[in-house]
């Protein structure tokens, strides 16, 4: 939901509200006014009865009809109010709405039953002695009808059912369903705060996943284009001090300069042509919704894996690789040894390209910041994983520099590597004044 929507939204709630609120003082006014009246009515035969001046019973009946008015704040007072009245015989209005009041409100049932009970009883014997003096009184001749027996209790009973009975359980229900509203209103609301929650947190973790993609995007452009352009750089420059010198070691270095570079375009165009790759999407079908900018990024990852694989499968960068990738380094004019510990067995691709790539991107290091220096290269093959470590000695002074760029990015690249697979890296500076990368992978039977 955009801003603007819970905006509108929260007016529109807010108008209701006012209008119900409006609503309800208009209501409680209205019966406030017409209960007044009834009392004040009723006010007179009170006076008379209690031999007090008409206007004193006049002005206590629209006091007591006017208690209404507090009903929804306080339905105790106005219950209360109705049992005191009930002798005088005034405020049967008061006492329905009252009970209705007290039984819709969030007043303990332990004190609805009681003022219910109270309200009922007061109701039943006014009207138990109010018909008995009628009935009396109507048939004072009629030896038959015996006011004093069952008639005047049962009918009182029900006469006093009748009055107090509706009110009280309409408004029981009426309570009772205003708080279901309530819980569902409370459960819809916190509902929406927690897919508001979960909206957060998706969102976070799509931002995650995008900087891991792109992290992951840049280690894969890295390791594919910077190990062969740097060799590229270096025969380059050799292939211009030997130019004029040794023509026909001039051209061998310009053939290997044009075949690094063709393997250099055809990974590129691997990673690139899988970028462009796009589901297809048929005409008829509906637009789908906007996916997260993640998608994309996470599609790339993919099929930076994939093409991993494949190119694992076909002999590209995997364990049995290297013999190839340090053979580039010794044509390139570094002095490489290449050591093997252990019976050779295949890996998984993932364990097979990060150990490569680790090699791959020492030897870039070497070419870059150590040239002309020699390098060890060993990989030994363990039981429950397999280590490889580069490590060359101090770099020539008098070799040619070939003013490689340096990103920074090469060592922190293989760090990520190697602790994604669960493994150990440590690099850093020998004491001979060279440089060592050490890398331990755990491997799966």
């Amino acid at each position: 939901m955009t801003a603007t929507g819970a905006d509108q939204d929260a007016v529109v709630s807010r108008t209701w509200w006012w209008w119900g609120k409006r609503r309800s003082v208009v209501l409680d006014v209205g019966l406030a006014v017409v209960s007044a009246l009834e009392c004040g009515l009723e006010g007179v035969g009170f006076a008379q009865k209690a031999s007090l001046p008409v206007p004193v019973g006049v002005l206590f009946g629209l006091m007591v009809g006017s208690v209404l008015l507090v009903r929804r704040r306080w339905p105790i007072t106005v219950v209360l109010v109705s049992i005191a009245t009930t002798p005088a015989e005034m405020g049967y209005l008061m006492g329905i709405v009252g009970l209705y009041s007290l039984a819709a409100s969030d007043v303990p049932r332990r004190f609805t039953a009681a003022l219910a009970g109270m309200s009922t009883v007061a109701v039943y014997i006014v009207t138990v002695v109010r018909m008995r003096a009628e009935v009396a009184q109507a048939d004072a001749g009629t030896p038959d009808l015996d006011p004093s027996g069952w008639y005047v209790p049962v009918v009182s009973l029900f006469m006093t059912l009748g009055l107090n009975a509706p009110p009280l359980l309409f408004g029981l229900y009426i309570g009772a369903r205003r708080r279901l509203m309530e819980s569902l209103r409370e459960r819809a609301d916190s509902l929406e705060q927690e897919l508001s929650l979960l909206a957060d947190r998706a969102e976070q973790r799509a931002q995650w996943a995008r900087q891991e993609e792109r992290t992951r995007i840049a280690r894969e452009m890295h390791d594919v284009v910077a190990h062969r352009v740097s060799l590229m750089v270096v025969h380059a420059a050799a292939l211009q001090a030997v130019a004029l010198k040794d023509p026909q070691k001039a051209v061998r270095n310009a053939a290997l300069v044009g075949d690094m570079g063709r393997q250099a375009l055809t990974e590129l165009r691997e990673m690139l042509g899988v970028l462009r790759e796009e589901a297809p999407v048929s005409p008829a079908a509906p637009a789908a919704p906007a996916a997260p900018a993640v998608a994309p990024l996470a599609a790339v990852g993919r099929a930076a894996a994939a093409a991993a694989e494949a190119a694992a499968q076909d002999g590209g960068p995997c364990l049995d690789a290297l013999p190839d990738l340090v053979e580039q380094s010794r044509q390139a004019g570094a002095v490489v040894d290449f050591v093997v510990m252990g019976e050779a067995r295949p890996y998984g691709v993932d364990v097979e390209q990060t150990a490569y790539r680790v090699v791959q991107e020492a030897l870039t290091n070497v070419h870059k910041h150590a040239a002309g220096a020699e390098v060890v290269v060993r990989l030994a093959h363990r039981e429950a994983e397999v280590a490889m470590q580069v490590e060359n000695g101090p770099s020539d002074a008098a070799a040619a520099d070939a003013h490689l760029p340096s990103g920074g990015n090469g060592l922190l690249g293989m760090r990520e590597r190697v602790t994604a697979l669960g493994g150990v890296f440590v690099s850093g500076p020998t004491e001979a004044g060279g440089f060592r990368v050490s890398a331990v992978l755990p491997v799966t039977s």
